[in-house]
């Protein structure tokens, strides 16, 4: 990368040269004209030296894609243009165009070195936002640390990350406290604390302390390395305004070029002057006609976009998502981990026929093996869970909870469902004022009581649903497995407009298809999930975005938006950044088409001039370029 950047500030400080001398002795050719009585071929001579010092690249350039069979591009249009101006002089009763023909070529190039300038800036922000891998890591080997390529450690060996340093790869930290700066990752300039036990994600900074981490992932399968991966994939993913450009370009350059070589033939067959006069228009309507404004500036814009979003912590997969963003109306939420902090704790515990501990030690055996947040609010309100008890038989029931065998009797520990699906009588406990989940519990088919679990509101969460609501969003809707009582309490502390409650995960597939179904025109649907367990609800919407994806794999795959830290806030971030992205596009698309054709009349009919030509080439294209930049700030 640090070579390529070399190699283009070399070849930005080549053209800069080049451009100089070319135009010093454009001015000399000139004042010698106006001062000899040379013949043609003379002049001819005297332009053609800064004309092939700044055009020669263009020609050559221009000569190979017509080789290749791609002639209709800006260098093949742009050299028949001007060498069809040198010509002109030599032409019955024509007047010399050198001046104007090295001036078009000199303009041309000066547009070309502020585009490169345009694009070097948004490749060099993006390749700054990325430089995220670093190339070594502190390897722990028997003989000390040894300074290593992190593609050489594999999964279980341990690295050392000294404060100042990035961290290499993903693992879990083994001994040391310190703060880790996550703001390539997650655009939050406040540290986070990491301490032993805690996973740890390639691509930050380590503040303080050092660490010993233990090797999780492949360097190629690392946060960093797959964040990486995606960004410069992203323009694989093109949007509906890019797909059109793209398009567009195949039909109008052909046609434009076409009406050029009528324009130069037929009004002097049927009387309307002389060949030079019509040749001259011909070529000033050649040069207008080159597409370059609008295939450059609009991806450019879209890459800019997607480069602005992910320096703020929103990773967006491809243009086709943040145009899609654009449009969002609806918005539909995931409660546990999304609006909620997903960590939950037991808050109540009401038994029948036996005690509390008991109630406790019971379902905290039956969920001793599920990995669902629930069960471990279980096990942690039960600690003296490694006993002697005997657990047979564990079944994980979707949607309603787990049974299992404890010391020979039947346990059944879910929601209200399973019981009713298991003929087992809910007793309603009228001192349970608690807003959570409630686990029931049954003994051999007898209900035993029940034990509340809560879950926390994420702090900015109420902000966010009211920032969606301030950008545009019509509805926003929860959808939960939980019961109707939690979901009711969640949906009007966050100032909802629905909920969807007690959901199997095909149910909340459903009901997403159901909102989809009622929509209109071209508003787009957005799902937010923590990206785990929500895969076919995040596939289903017009926007899969998930929440708090820092070191997850399966919401990096899931999703189409990944919001690389827990902040629902930046949902609506995102669709700011997006509408902006694509208002710029739209501004460069009217912008370039509606100046093109302006003097693409005015060059049929002898009103414009090359100068003008060039004006609505390049600087239209340098214009565009330079707005297209808005879209990384």
């Amino acid at each position: 990368m640090e070579h390529e950047h070399h190699h283009e500030e070399g070849g930005l400080h080549e053209s800069i040269i080049k451009i100089s001398i070319a135009a010093v002795l454009l001015i000399a050719d000139i004042i010698i004209e106006k001062n000899t009585s040379w013949q043609t071929w003379q002049y001819l001579l005297l332009y053609l030296i800064p004309y092939l010092i700044v055009g020669w690249e263009t020609l050559h350039e221009g000569a190979e894609k017509l080789l290749e069979g791609e002639a209709l591009d800006e260098d093949f249009l742009m050299g028949v243009a001007t060498i069809g101006a040198l010509a002109i002089a030599f032409l019955p009763g024509a007047k010399s165009q050198f001046p104007e023909a090295v001036f078009v070529m000199l303009f041309f190039q000066l547009g070309e070195l502020f585009e490169g300038i345009a694009e070097g800036r948004s490749r060099k922000s993006i390749a700054a936002l990325m430089d995220i891998r670093p190339d070594s890591a502190n390897l722990e080997t028997t003989d000390g640390i040894e300074t290593v390529h992190p593609e050489t450690i594999a999964p279980g060996q341990i690295i050392v990350i000294r404060p100042g340093e990035k961290v290499p790869m993903d693992g879990i930290v083994i001994e040391g406290k310190s703060s880790l700066d996550t703001k390539a990752l997650t655009g939050e300039s406040v540290p986070r604390g990491i301490s032993e036990g805690d996973t740890i994600a390639s691509g930050c900074i380590n503040l303080s302390g050092a660490l010993r981490v233990k090797v999780s992932k492949p360097f190629g399968e690392s946060t960093a390395s797959r964040i990486l991966e995606l960004v410069e994939h992203a323009a694989d993913h093109k949007s509906k305004s890019e797909s059109f450009i793209t398009r567009f370009a195949k039909v109008y350059t052909p046609i434009v070029v076409g009406a050029a070589v009528l324009l130069a033939i037929i009004p002097p067959r049927i009387g309307g002057g002389d060949f030079a006069t019509w040749l001259y228009r011909a070529l000033t309507f050649l040069i207008v006609s080159c597409p370059c404004a609008l295939v450059i500036s609009v991806p450019l814009s879209f890459f800019g976009g997607i480069g602005g979003a992910s320096r703020k912590g929103i990773l967006v997969k491809g243009s086709n998502w943040l145009e899609a963003l654009s449009r969002l109306r609806t918005v539909v939420f995931d409660k546990t981990g999304t609006l909620t902090q997903g960590v939950f704790e037991v808050t109540a515990v009401h038994p029948e026929m036996i005690g509390e501990d008991e109630l406790l030690h019971l379902a905290a055996h039956v969920e001793h093996l599920s990995t669902h947040p629930i069960a471990e609010a279980l096990r942690s309100a039960w600690k003296a869970e490694e006993d002697d008890c005997e657990v047979a038989d564990i079944e994980e029931i979707a949607g309603e909870g787990v049974q299992a065998l404890v010391n020979g009797r039947k346990v059944c520990a879910g929601n209200a469902r399973m019981m009713e699906n298991r003929g087992i009588q809910i007793h309603e406990c009228e001192k349970c004022h608690h807003d959570g989940t409630v686990v029931h519990v049954a003994i051999d088919g007898v209900y035993a009581g029940h034990i509340v679990i809560s879950d926390k509101v994420k702090p900015g969460a109420r902000e966010a649903v009211a920032a969606l609501k301030a950008v545009g969003v019509e509805k926003t809707i929860m959808l939960t497995g939980d019961s109707a009582g939690v979901a009711a309490s969640v949906a009007s502390e966050m100032g909802l407009d629905g909920f969807r409650a007690e959901l199997l995960p095909d149910g909340k597939v459903a009901e997403v298809e159901s909102l989809l179904a009622d929509m209109q025109g071209k508003d787009a649907l957005a799902f937010v999930g923590d990206g785990i367990n929500d895969a076919p609800v995040l596939a289903r919407a017009d926007v899969g975005i998930a929440m708090g994806a820092l070191g997850s794999d399966a919401a990096i795959e899931a999703a189409d938006v990944v919001l690389m830290d827990d902040d629902p806030g930046k949902i609506a971030l995102a669709v700011k950044i997006a509408r902006r992205t694509v208002g710029i596009a739209r501004q460069n698309i009217w912008f370039a088409i509606i100046v093109k054709m302006a003097v693409l009349v005015l060059a049929a009919i002898g009103l414009a001039p090359m100068w003008l030509a060039v004006f609505a080439d390049v600087g239209v294209t340098v214009l565009a370029v330079i707005n297209a930049m808005r879209t990384l700030a």
